[in-house]
């Protein structure tokens, strides 16, 4: 079992939104071994939500090793550090604001899952990076939980229902429209964090 990062995780990164890796040694320690006893799907289940080796991995006991990716809204603007983030700027809760992470999960995409991927198979570069590696797995995301259960971003929710995600493509209206309003109900009470 071989690891690659994906090309969009920043959880490792000095400066970072959300989720941050603060002891990368132990994390990955910690995904080895949740990674290397999970069974990935091999047929895809729409119904259900399942694509074939595609996981959304829970780590238990990784928290040591994150710094949890939102805290709770604030009304105090000094509270917010703006940053640049998919094409826009926006303002964030400073990372001093985060909660305790309460739980950590992971998302990993078998290789030739993440070759598949709607939003991988437009970029060249990363089709390319990957399928040349030697990588049986492939990072996609780190995911530190606190406070009640998170949500997709409102972006990143609208992106997978414009065809960047195979599971959103199967959901109902009605399926759609519970997810909306859990997001919704979900940000108005939380904030992304930043370093």
């Amino acid at each position: 079992m071989k690891f690659i990062d994906s090309n969009i995780v920043t959880a490792f990164s000095a400066v970072t939104l959300g989720t941050k890796v603060t002891d990368e040694r132990r994390f990955r320690a910690f995904l080895a071994d949740f990674v290397g006893t999970h069974e990935f799907a091999t047929e895809d289940n729409a119904e259900k939500g399942v694509i074939a080796g595609q996981a959304f991995i829970m780590m238990p006991g990784a928290e040591v090793a994150v710094s949890s990716g939102v805290g709770k809204t604030s009304q105090d603007p000094s509270d917010y550090v703006a940053r640049f983030h998919r094409e826009k700027v926006g303002l964030y809760l400073k990372r001093e604001k985060a909660e305790k992470a309460t739980g950590v999960a992971a998302v990993v995409y078998t290789r030739a899952a993440y070759l598949r991927d709607p939003d991988v198979i437009g970029d060249a570069a990363e089709v390319a990076r990957v399928a040349e590696s030697d990588a049986t797995h492939v990072l996609v995301a780190v995911i530190a939980f606190a406070g009640p259960k998170s949500p997709l971003p409102a972006w990143r929710f609208v992106c997978n229902l414009a065809g960047g995600n195979l599971n959103a493509q199967e959901l109902s209206g009605e399926a759609i429209r519970e997810q909306a309003k859990g997001i919704r109900d979900y940000w108005s009470q939380w904030s992304v964090v930043s370093d």
